[in-house]
């Protein structure tokens, strides 16, 4: 039986509580934040789902402080993990009121590094509806992976999740 990793950071907030929603949604899973992790053990998993969110201006220095993300990509780096024959999925919260510059762009941050080492990204979102001006994380008329807006659609959370995740279980063969 095929086996999901859910990864995230940060602690607490809206990126936990969708993690702990999806967890809820998907067999097999096991939900981690990054602090609980080592490299090595992606290789135990088919498909990795990895979370965060994009931290506005007036937080940003603290969040940059708290980041736990960018010492553990540094290790997969350090260990060259091979994630051949693997999928990522991704999903990013972000305000696309107050930050509509940069809507969910740590989903790109996250696919960036996480393709150096192999994987098959999956999950590729929609961008219609949305309503924001710029993202690292648009392709075309989608996103690399689900966006969502806790601060402002809260509502459609649940719907988009959903549908979501029964796109990745399709793409990931599961």
């Amino acid at each position: 039986m095929k086996k999901t990793l859910l990864i995230y950071w940060p602690a607490g907030g809206n990126v936990e509580r969708v993690s702990k929603l999806i967890s809820k949604q998907m067999e097999n899973l096991d939900l981690k934040m990054v602090t609980e992790l080592t490299p090595s053990t992606l290789a135990d998993y088919d498909l990795i789902i990895a979370g965060g969110s994009t931290v506005g201006a007036e937080i940003w220095e603290e969040a940059m402080q708290n980041d736990r993300w960018a010492p553990f990509l540094l290790k997969m780096r350090e260990k060259n993990v091979n994630l051949s024959g693997k999928c990522l999925a991704l999903f990013g919260l972000g305000d696309q009121v107050l930050y509509p510059e940069h809507f969910v762009d740590s989903m790109a941050i996250l696919r960036d590094e996480f393709s150096r080492f192999g994987v098959k990204v999956v999950g590729k979102w929609p961008a219609e509806g949305y309503k924001f001006t710029s993202s690292e994380s648009l392709e075309g008329s989608y996103f690399i992976g689900l966006a969502l807006d806790e601060d402002n659609e809260p509502e459609k959370t649940a719907t988009r999740l959903a549908s979501w995740l029964e796109q990745v279980k399709k793409e990931a063969g599961f």
